[in-house]
């Protein structure tokens, strides 16, 4: 298709999504940089092919075969790049493994990130979902984010407001952000750092492990250590962690719950909602354990959705759906997978 550009066809995604489904690519390019984009838009042969974004493929439900031109981010680099209002500035290239680089926040003697260790995924993608766990979200230590528009070929820097984060949300993942490929992220790390235990269970572990003054390495290492006892690893089983989100419902929603499931587990939020444990909800259901063919749950955290081995997208959308249809029959809740089925 093009000669500028190493142009792929027919080429297995298999490797490139942790649930290891074995989709394929209707062509593959592999992005280094924001000139790979440019030449894509300088190629007529390409005029009029759809594209797909692909990172770590740790969020994405592979139900067919793509057919469009995957861009597989691969921008690396990570450096300190500055400091501002305290905080020092710390950029990482699209392509980076996002635990490698909380790491190497970490190695560099900086705080901030420690709470979102072990997350799956790259850089570029961790703004897209506005990723979140422990009691930290991405938009709590984001400064801004540099992309590029496929619509017209140009490279901008987008603050936070832009970016509009909500829960598990952004605007990339709105039609008005449809376009935009990002193509690097910048962090604001505290200089002045403090643990952030709201998260009851990290605050338990670490007290449990006697530490009285953690420091940012001996957070991430108790981060680690739970994540591990609750989630399966990718590389042994098949998954994208989290598959639902927690849903969030009226305040009046949620009373009406507790008066018939009293156990409910729930989280007031500052405007009035709650919101639930969605995992809590599923295993209500019966679902912890149980499999569908070859695509299950989890049997030590209903919120993991696994391929068993030989699992098809198809077989996970199922599963996903008859777990959906239990929960609003008895719960009368929608639950919202995480991961973007295509």
């Amino acid at each position: 298709m093009s000669n500028a550009l190493t142009i792929e066809h027919d080429v297995s995604l298999q490797a490139f999504n942790t649930f290891g489904l074995a989709a394929r690519a209707c062509h593959y390019l592999r992005v280094t940089g924001a000139a790979d984009l440019a030449a894509l838009g300088t190629d007529a042969r390409l005029a009029g092919v759809p594209r797909f974004v692909l990172g770590g493929g740790s969020n994405v439900l592979l139900t067919r075969d793509v057919e469009a031109l995957v861009l597989h981010m691969a921008i690396g680099g990570r450096a300190i790049v500055g400091e501002e209002g305290g905080n020092v500035l710390v950029r990482a290239g699209a392509g980076e493994n996002w635990h490698d680089f909380v790491d190497y926040t970490l190695g560099q003697g900086l705080g901030g990130l420690e709470n979102l260790s072990l997350i799956p995924g790259t850089v570029g993608a961790a703004p897209i979902q506005n990723i979140g766990a422990y009691g930290l979200e991405i938009k709590d230590v984001f400064h801004s984010l540099s992309v590029f528009d496929l619509a017209n070929g140009a490279v901008r820097t987008m603050a936070a407001p832009e970016c509009r984060f909500g829960y598990r949300d952004s605007v990339f993942k709105h039609a008005d952000g449809a376009n935009l490929v990002v193509l690097d992220v910048t962090f604001a790390l505290p200089r002045a750092w403090q643990p952030n235990l709201r998260y009851a269970e990290l605050a338990q572990a670490v007290l449990a492990a006697g530490i009285a003054a953690p420091t940012p390495r001996q957070v991430s290492d108790t981060v680690i250590a739970i994540r591990r006892r609750k989630l399966p690893d990718p590389r042994e089983i098949g998954n994208a962690g989290s598959f639902f989100k927690n849903p969030v419902v009226p305040g009046e929603q949620c009373r009406a719950l507790l008066a018939r499931f009293p156990q409910l587990v729930h989280h007031a939020q500052p405007d009035g909602s709650e919101k639930l444990a969605a995992g809590w909800l599923i295993d209500q259901c019966g679902w912890k354990g149980k499999n569908m063919g070859a695509a299950g749950v989890y049997p030590k955290q209903a919120l993991v959705l696994v391929n068993n081995g030989g699992a098809t997208g198809a077989e996970l959308q199922a599963l996903a759906r008859a777990i959906q249809q239990d929960v609003r029959e008895r719960f009368g809740v929608e639950l919202e997978p995480e991961p973007v089925f295509v």
